[in-house]
């Protein structure tokens, strides 16, 4: 007897930075589980990248270039996917990441870093719950790090990202608890040293244990899988292990 489709297959699902790294890695893998992926991310030509490949490979995409720390954007993001359907499933992975000095940090570095990291994060899981409720329920995965985790191993010159990822984790277990009545469930990912251009940036002598296609197929079987007695849970990814 062949197996049952997982949950993602047919839905609409929003994916933000999914120009490159673990969103674009998390993006094709959904689309692969049978999802509609809309692609979500502030360079056009990194998500048509993103697109063809995807549609290449016989999944389906579209593309709405979108910076998440601008609520109109946002809207216009969910209206974007809301034309080809209910967006149920949204996984947040859009992030910045500048490595500065705490002295040197501006306000504009400190708010720039905030606004996309955990303001956009809170922008698009506001932005989903309206057609998650109308649907009957939802899944949500944001993208935190261990850098955002209690008595991990913090690296110099990077206070406004560390602060960005605790508030995800924060965030992630509020919205679990309002989901809760509503079927929206809400898991956090907070992986360690990943393969990506934002770990060389953080730290190029660290070795990344990960690679962005481990940590989408985690995500892409947490959101086929049982999810909802795990809503509101932070799960630290310290190696490929």
């Amino acid at each position: 007897m062949p197996d049952a489709p997982g949950w993602l297959q047919g839905r609409v699902a929003i994916v933000t930075g999914a120009g490159r790294g673990i969103g674009r890695a998390t993006a094709e893998a959904m689309a692969r589980a049978g999802a509609h992926v809309v692609l979500a991310a502030r360079t056009p030509s990194q998500l048509e990248a993103v697109r063809e490949a995807i549609s290449t490979s016989g999944g389906a995409a579209t593309v709405a270039a979108t910076d998440v720390g601008d609520g109109r954007e946002v809207d216009r993001l969910f209206a974007v996917a809301e034309r080809v359907g209910a967006p149920t499933a949204l996984v947040c992975a859009a992030a910045v990441l500048h490595k500065v000095p705490i002295e040197a940090t501006t306000s504009q570095t400190w708010e720039e870093t905030l606004r996309i990291n955990l303001t956009g994060t809170f922008l698009c899981c506001r932005a989903a719950f309206g057609p998650m409720r109308r649907a009957g329920g939802g899944r949500i995965v944001n993208l935190a790090s261990l850098s955002g985790v209690y008595g991990t191993e913090k690296f110099p010159g990077l206070a406004a990202y560390n602060v960005s990822k605790y508030g995800v984790v924060g965030l992630t277990e509020a919205i679990a608890v309002e989901g809760r009545a509503h079927g929206i469930t809400a898991i956090c990912i907070s992986p360690g040293a990943v393969d990506t251009q934002m770990l060389r940036r953080a730290n190029p002598q660290l070795k990344a244990g990960l690679t962005p296609a481990r940590v989408a197929d985690l995500i892409v079987s947490l959101l086929d899988g049982p999810i909802t007695p795990a809503s509101g849970a932070n799960i630290p990814l310290f190696s490929n292990a």
